[in-house]
C-alpha cells in the first residue's frame, strides 16, 4: 500500500545556535513537537540523523533518507553557527493521519506561533507525494518537490492539503472543498 511522503521547510528568522529566547523556545517545542507526533495513529517514520546531532544538519549521516538537501531559495548559513533552517521529512499512512496529527494538539499551538519563528518567503512550506512502501523518500526528493510545487502548483508528485491527489495521481478534491479524501485505493 502507498505511503505518504512529507517534506517540511521554513526559513528561521535567527540561526538554530542563536541563544536567544525565541530560539530555545522553538528548540523546545520543536523537541516536545516530535515526542507527541512519533505516537500518532499514521505516522510511520521520519528523518533523523544517526548521531542525533541537532547542531550539525549538512554534514550528519541521515543514512536511507539521503544526503540533506535545501531548496534554492533558501540563502542562509551552512555551518553549525549560522543555519537558520527547520526542515522535515516524514512518512504516513495517508492524508486524513498526517492532518490530524499537524492540525491538533501542539503541533497546532506551534503553528500559532510560526511567524515568531519564521520569515514569510512567499514559498510552500510543505509538501507531500505518495511512495511505494518499500521506498523511503529522501531529502532531495522533498527538495525537488517543494521547488515544483513553487514553480508550477500542485501535481500528482508533489501536493498540498488544498489540493490532493490519491495515490494513483487522480484529485483527491476540489479546491479547499469537503472533506479530506479516502487514503489510497
Amino acid at each position: 500500500m502507498p505511503q505518504l511522503a512529507l517534506y517540511t521547510f521554513g526559513v528561521l528568522k535567527s540561526p538554530l545556535a542563536d541563544p536567544a529566547p525565541l530560539t530555545r523556545e522553538f528548540y523546545d517545542i520543536g523537541a516536545a513537537v516530535y515526542r507527541k507526533i512519533s505516537r500518532r495513529p499514521g505516522y510511520l517514520a521520519h528523518a533523523e540523523a544517526a548521531d542525533g546531532d541537532q547542531g550539525e544538519i549538512f554534514g550528519a549521516d541521515w543514512g536511507a533518507w539521503g544526503e540533506f538537501a535545501v531548496p534554492a531559495w533558501y540563502g542562509k548559513g551552512r555551518t553549525v553557527e549560522t543555519t537558520a533552517l527547520a526542515a522535515t521529512l516524514s512518512l504516513w499512512t495517508g492524508l486524513r493521519p498526517a492532518f490530524d496529527a499537524i492540525y491538533t494538539g501542539l503541533h497546532r499551538e506551534a503553528l500559532n506561533r510560526r511567524y515568531d519563528w519564521f520569515e514569510r518567503t512567499g514559498h510552500p512550506n510543505y509538501v507531500f507525494w505518495w511512495v511505494a512502501d518499500d521506498v523511503i523518500p529522501t531529502w532531495q526528493d522533498g527538495v525537488s518537490g517543494l521547488e515544483h510545487l513553487h514553480a508550477h502548483g500542485p501535481a500528482p508528485h508533489a501536493f498540498t492539503f488544498h489540493h490532493a491527489f490519491t495515490p494513483d495521481g487522480t484529485p483527491a478534491r476540489a479546491k479547499g472543498a469537503g472533506p479530506l479524501p479516502q487514503d489510497g485505493p
